[in-house]
Formats: C-alpha cells, sequence, structure tokens
C-alpha cells in the first residue's frame, strides 16, 4: 500500500513513527471527452484572456481575491517557509475524546496508519490503551500544504486518522432556506412511521450495498468494447486544392472586373507653330 505520508504522532512523552495510507479509493467510472468528429481526446488548456495565448506553468503566480477583481500576490517563498514550518511539527494528540461526541458531519476522509521503524511497540501501546479506553485523540497535522484537524482511533486492529473540519468549515444550518418550523404532528401518523422504522431496522452490513449505477455503466462499457474507437492521429492539414480554386476564382473574377472597365480617353493637344 502505498505510503504517502510519514511523520510522528505523540502523546505527553510518547513519541510514535508512522506511515499514512489512504484507507478509501474513489470508484466513480471516469469518462473521457472526444471530439465527435475525429473522437480525439479534448484537451483544456490554461488561457490569459486580455493576452490570449496560453500561459505556461512558470508565467503563473498564485493570489488572493479579496474583492471582486482585487488580488493579494502571494510569493512562492513564503508559501514554502510557511509549509515547512508547519510540517516539521509532530503531530500531537491535544485532547481524547468519545467518538459518539463529534457529529459525523464533521468528518472528512480516513488514512490508515501504520508504525515506523522502530515503533510498533509504541504504536501497539496507543491502540491497545484507545481500544481499552473507548477514547479517540484529537490531534492537528498537515497534509497537502493544509493544516488539518483530524482524530485517532482504534479500528479492526488499527490506527485509523480521520481528518474532520473545523467548526467554521461547517455551515450553518440557520442559512439553509424553508426549513419548516416546529408542526403539529398527528399522532397516529407518527406511530405509524416508527412502525415503519421498526420494521426496517437491522444491523450494519457495508457488504449489502452496491453502487448500481457504476454496476450499469460498467456493464455497458463491457458490452460495447467491440465497438472501440481509435483517435485520428495526423492532424487535420489544410486543403491545398481547395485553396488553390479559391484563390483561381478571385483572380479570374478581378480579371473579368478589370476587363469590362471603360478604358480612359487619351487626347493629344497638337500644337500650332505660327
Amino acid at each position: 500500500m502505498h505510503t504517502m505520508w510519514k511523520g510522528t504522532i505523540s502523546f505527553g512523552l510518547v513519541n510514535i513513527p508512522v506511515k499514512m495510507h489512504a484507507a478509501t479509493e474513489n470508484k466513480d467510472v471516469k469518462l473521457r471527452q472526444l471530439h465527435k468528429e475525429c473522437q480525439s481526446p479534448i484537451k483544456y488548456q490554461k488561457v490569459c484572456p486580455v493576452c490570449d495565448r496560453k500561459v505556461e506553468e512558470e508565467e503563473i503566480v498564485k493570489a488572493y481575491e479579496i474583492t471582486k477583481d482585487k488580488f493579494v500576490m502571494l510569493d512562492e517563498e513564503d508559501l514554502k517557509a510557511i509549509k515547512k514550518e508547519q510540517g516539521d511539527k509532530a503531530v500531537e494528540i491535544l485532547d481524547f475524546v468519545k467518538l459518539e461526541e463529534i457529529d459525523p458531519i464533521y468528518f472528512e476522509k480516513s488514512y490508515y496508519l501504520s508504525p515506523g521503524d522502530g515503533g510498533s511497540k509504541a504504536y501497539s501501546l496507543l491502540r491497545t490503551a484507545l481500544e481499552e479506553t473507548g477514547k479517540i485523540g484529537v490531534a492537528k497535522m498537515m497534509i497537502r500544504s493544509k493544516e488539518q484537524l483530524a482524530v485517532i482511533r482504534f479500528y479492526e486492529n488499527i490506527l485509523v486518522v480521520e481528518t474532520i473540519h473545523y467548526p467554521d468549515e461547517v455551515r450553518n444550518i440557520k442559512d439553509v432556506p424553508n426549513i419548516p418550523e416546529k408542526v403539529e404532528i398527528v399522532t397516529k401518523e407518527l406511530d405509524t412511521a416508527k412502525l415503519l422504522i421498526d420494521q426496517l431496522t437491522t444491523a450494519f452490513d457495508p457488504e449489502k450495498y452496491t453502487d448500481e449505477y457504476r454496476d450499469s455503466l460498467l456493464d455497458i462499457i463491457e458490452n460495447k468494447k467491440t465497438e472501440t474507437t481509435t483517435p485520428v492521429t495526423d492532424k487535420k492539414k489544410p486543403d491545398n486544392v481547395t485553396n488553390l480554386m479559391d484563390a483561381l476564382q478571385a483572380s479570374l473574377d478581378k480579371a473579368k472586373k478589370e476587363k469590362t472597365k471603360p478604358k480612359k480617353k487619351t487626347t493629344t493637344a497638337k500644337k500650332t507653330a505660327k
């Protein structure tokens, strides 16, 4: 499994070298966009609308838009300094809390943790302590240039990091439109709804849930494998024959106009000598 981050997790005076691995993967079926005429993949380029040309990577700088069309330019060296300063910090567990105290709306992405070199004993110590206390550790760490709030918890004999949103990243429910106030509910309707919930209640088994849309899409792709297409590799060249005919026709039209123009009469005045 690919290691995407190496670092140290500390709680109290205990330091644990760890490696981080992605715990989940996106299984979406990615579709490409082709040019219908020649079946070539469409390319997207970074273009400056003012200069009206493609912009190379070295010409691009970062900026923050404070108001519409007003930017604060950011120096790449400053960004690197901040990244290094935060990246050099160990992941420190700040608090221990109960998992049920954190609403699922805060959770973002999961990562597996494995012990780094010489870290097996300390790793096992934290894993067992979390398992037996039923607590999770709240920590901060740097992932992809962002200081991320995270929790570290026990899961099936492994330590897992769950990145979670900061409170100001969770939108206020008061901003959601058209939420009804407390409505009088008919007792019979409520009892019927509860009965339905009871009848559909079961133990959670993730294996029973599948992405039916993805499966259907993959079936279509499998059935169409005999109808594959290959993009045109040669760029379309200008039609020289057409261009030549256009030029000849234009020349002919010009010649006809010149021929039909009335000629200017020239008069010569004869001088008579007295």
